[in-house]
């Protein structure tokens, strides 16, 4: 299995495209899958990874009401990606607009940070909101 860690800046250029981290980029020789992923970031996935997520879905899409929307939204939250001659994914607009990737300015920044089994798509000001709490809690644990 393979595993993602750290963290790095890229910015989306005019076509909603972006640069892929260099040490992530082998992970997908035949492209990936982007979704919606929880707290409003985008998480991209290998294809054994996908397959994965999507066995679990499958496995309890039927148990509830919830559970069938829950694999509607991650199903139609996902486009197939794959890298470019110069390592960039495009990220579709609906992907853009939920992960708050799209903004004003001409190249709107987006973290990449490696978790674990996937890597995810952040909009840096969210990412610190979201976290803020939970590193601060780790500054005081570390006393």
């Amino acid at each position: 299995m393979r595993r993602f860690f750290g963290r790095a800046e890229h910015a989306l250029d005019a076509k909603g495209r972006m640069f892929l981290p260099v040490k992530h980029r082998a992970h997908f020789p035949d492209g990936g899958y982007l979704t919606k992923y929880h707290g409003g970031c985008l998480a991209l996935w290998t294809p054994e990874q996908f397959e994965v997520q999507m066995g679990d879905l499958e496995s309890t899409q039927d148990a509830s009401s919830a559970n069938r929307n829950r694999t509607r939204l991650f199903s139609s939250g996902t486009e197939e990606v794959s890298l470019d001659g110069q390592g960039r994914i495009a990220i579709a607009p609906h992907l853009r607009a939920y992960a708050g990737l799209s903004g004003p300015e001409p190249s709107a920044p987006v973290l990449v940070i490696g978790v674990l089994n996937r890597v995810e798509l952040w909009n840096p000001a969210l990412y610190a909101e979201t976290l803020a709490r939970s590193e601060r809690d780790l500054v005081i644990d570390a006393d």
